[in-house]
C-alpha cells in the first residue's frame, strides 16, 4: 500500500511538468504535451498540408526579416536556413501524413528554446489565418 502512495504521491508533483530522457547522448523532453525537444529541436506536429506549412514557415522567416536565406525543399521534405537578429534559424519541415506536418526549429549555436518557441508560434498563427 505504501508503494501505491509513494507512486501516487510522485504522480502528482509530476504532473504538468516536463520530462526529459537521455539515451546514449541524445535528449528528448516533452513540454506541455505538445512540443517534443530533441537535440536542442523544438519539434511539434500541425494538422495541416506539407504545402500549407511551408507556406507559414516562409512567411514566418521573412516577418522575422531573416538574411541570408536558404530554401531547399523536396517532395516530403524541406529545409529553411537563416540568420535573425544575428543568430542561425533552421527550421525543418518533414512530412507525416495527408493532413499532419513535423516542423522542427533549431535556432542559435546551442539550441535557444525560447526562440524556438516564438517561431512556432508564428508558424502556428500562419496556418490559423484564412
Amino acid at each position: 500500500m505504501k508503494r501505491y502512495f509513494a507512486f501516487f504521491i510522485a504522480l502528482i508533483l509530476l504532473y504538468g511538468c516536463g520530462a526529459a530522457i537521455n539515451l546514449k547522448g541524445k535528449v528528448a523532453s516533452i513540454s506541455s504535451g505538445k512540443f517534443l525537444y530533441q537535440d536542442r529541436n523544438l519539434i511539434t506536429e500541425y494538422k495541416s498540408d506539407i504545402d500549407a506549412v511551408w507556406n507559414a514557415c516562409e512567411k514566418t522567416m521573412n516577418d522575422l526579416r531573416a538574411s541570408e536565406t536558404q530554401k531547399e525543399r523536396k517532395i516530403s521534405s524541406g529545409v529553411i536556413k537563416g540568420v535573425v537578429q544575428g543568430e542561425k534559424v533552421t527550421i525543418t519541415v518533414q512530412y507525416v501524413s495527408l493532413t499532419l506536418t513535423s516542423v522542427s526549429v533549431f535556432v542559435g549555436v546551442a539550441g535557444n528554446n525560447i526562440a524556438s518557441r516564438l517561431i512556432h508560434d508564428k508558424i502556428a498563427g500562419y496556418l490559423s489565418k484564412p
